[in-house]
């Protein structure tokens, strides 16, 4: 007999099994759920009609689930873009431009990983392209091999928080509860102060590194730099407004309310098929490029979906054995309060990344976590919102996906697994070290690590842009926290903490 409180703690260790056997990750999903709910059928925890919901939640939340399609759109556009030659382009130009101050490439660097971060949305895509075009030349200056291969790293891995990041959409889709939901735009608008204060921060450690070591990161020789005046700001703008125009099209779209994250990966794929025409005359084979592109959207569409399927599996198995319960109490009842459980799920969620990709912490551990995050993070962000309890949740979401998405840039950095790590060493050239890899990596996973602690402490940096409802008269009378005090005495029947509120003007009625 085993007792009902053991089961989601078994159900971990279960999976972690299955994946030690070396499962695919999808595949250890399905079979954890499908052992432990013969476990639970066996026990008595739940019948055998219980399972129906597998399928139900399978078509309803994975297969019909508009919002997904934006991941293959965005994917498309991605391959596309990584191809047709915008990278070499805005690389060449911004070295030319910055090229004459020291530690001028790294800045070059950070800046164009963060523009095709704004228009690709994929790590893999912009760690190689950029590699391979600045590494070398970077090298031939005389930059150092460390920071050389950490800064393309870092900039590469940052297109998992500028929008239109595939994670924020991902986590967008899981961050639902009964008491608020994350929506794509409201991801998108969150992201973008952090984003911008990520690269800062990135160039300010560039800055300051080459005054502490100048020799590190030289200056382009004057020989070298063949463009000068309006030829050199042409070609700067050639790179730039058609990134502009594409930017426009994916999140101008979306944040003035003109069209859905799916509809607005459309436009982009669109885009990206008509500045790669515009651009045929500089690609070898543009119908080829098209076909890769399109089997890459089809494997990584594939992968996600596989995935949806086995965590779907797995999750409906562990709420039915009480697992939903199991966390709650969990975390809930942490030291610190909501500061301690940020801290706890952020050190939780750093060492995952060491073993995981994003997609497989977002579908296995954010769904478990939402419910806690809305009833701890709520109250912080209930002045801020106005008062309005349903909009503070659904502004806590937010606040804890992007603080999820910051973090989770390191599981693409920080050795041994980072897999931009291994990009990066599959299109380095043959004097560039291993070593020289891994340990220009950890400066940079630090930076990552410290907007982690930023975001964490100054919850305004995602909020800031968020809209702010009007305020919900006499909301004092809402017992958003689950506090017994000052609770009305007007109904004895028990409610539900997590079932949703709907307000009128005057009163919120339960």
């Amino acid at each position: 007999m085993i007792p009902l409180e053991w089961m989601p703690p078994l159900m971990f260790a279960g999976l972690i099994v299955f994946m030690l056997i070396g499962f695919p990750v999808a595949f250890s999903l399905m079979a954890a759920g499908l052992f432990f709910s013969a476990i639970a059928i066996s026990e008595d925890f739940f019948g055998i009609p219980f399972l129906q919901a597998i399928p139900q939640r399978i078509f309803g939340r994975v297969l019909a689930n508009d919002l997904l399609l934006a991941i293959p759109f965005f994917t498309f556009m991605g391959a596309i873009l990584e191809r047709c030659g915008l990278a070499e382009e805005m690389l060449d130009s911004m070295g030319q431009l910055f090229g004459r101050v020291r530690g001028g490439l790294g800045y070059s660097v950070i800046i164009v990983g963060f523009i095709l971060g704004a228009i690709t949305g994929t790590v893999a895509a912009q760690v190689i392209a950029m590699a391979m075009i600045s590494l070398p030349v970077m090298i031939r200056y005389g930059y150092n091999m460390r920071y050389a291969t950490g800064v393309l790293a870092a900039s590469g891995t940052i297109t998992q928080l500028v929008p239109p990041s595939l994670v924020l959409i991902v986590l967008a889709d899981q961050l639902k509860t009964q008491s608020g939901s994350a929506d794509v735009g409201s991801m998108y608008l969150g992201a973008w102060v952090p984003s911008l204060l990520q690269i800062a921060l990135f160039a300010l450690y560039t800055f300051f590194l080459s005054r502490i070591r100048p020799d590190h990161l030289p200056p382009v020789p004057e020989s070298e730099l063949t463009l000068t005046g309006w030829a050199l700001w042409k070609k700067c703008l050639m790179g730039i407004i058609p990134s502009a125009v594409l930017i426009f099209l994916v999140l101008g779209t979306i944040m003035t309310g003109i069209a859905t994250p799916t509809e607005s990966g459309a436009m982009g794929a669109m885009g990206a098929l008509l500045l790669a025409w515009l651009r045929r005359s500089s690609i070898p084979n543009l119908t080829g490029l098209i076909q890769e592109a399109y089997q890459n959207t089809m494997r990584i569409t594939a992968m996600v979906v596989f995935i949806l399927i086995g965590s779907t599996c797995f999750s409906v198995v562990f709420q039915g054995v009480d697992g939903g319960f199991w966390v709650e109490d969990l975390f809930s009842n942490l030291p610190g309060g909501w500061v301690g459980f940020l801290i706890i799920v952020n050190l939780f969620v750093f060492f995952l990344a060491f073993f995981l990709d994003f997609f497989e912490i977002a579908f296995i551990v954010v769904p478990m976590l939402a419910p806690v995050a809305v009833k701890l993070l709520s109250p912080v962000l209930l002045d801020s919102m106005n008062g309005n309890p349903q909009a503070a949740a659904s502004a806590a979401l937010v606040w804890f996906g992007v603080m999820l998405c910051v973090n989770m840039q390191t599981s693409f950095m920080h050795p041994p697994f980072g897999f931009a790590l291994f990009y990066l060493r599959g299109v380095a050239p043959k004097e560039v070290k291993s070593s020289d890899i891994y340990w220009g990596a950890l400066p940079w996973v630090g930076l990552q690590l410290v907007m982690v602690i930023l975001v964490m402490a100054f919850p305004a940096l995602v909020t800031t842009l968020l809209d702010k409802p009007a305020a919900v008269i006499e909301s004092k009378d809402f017992n958003f926290t689950g506090n017994q005090e000052g609770k009305p005495e007007t109904s004895s029947n028990k409610v539900d903490e997590d079932a949703p509120v709907t307000f009128q003007l005057d009163k919120p009625i339960k």
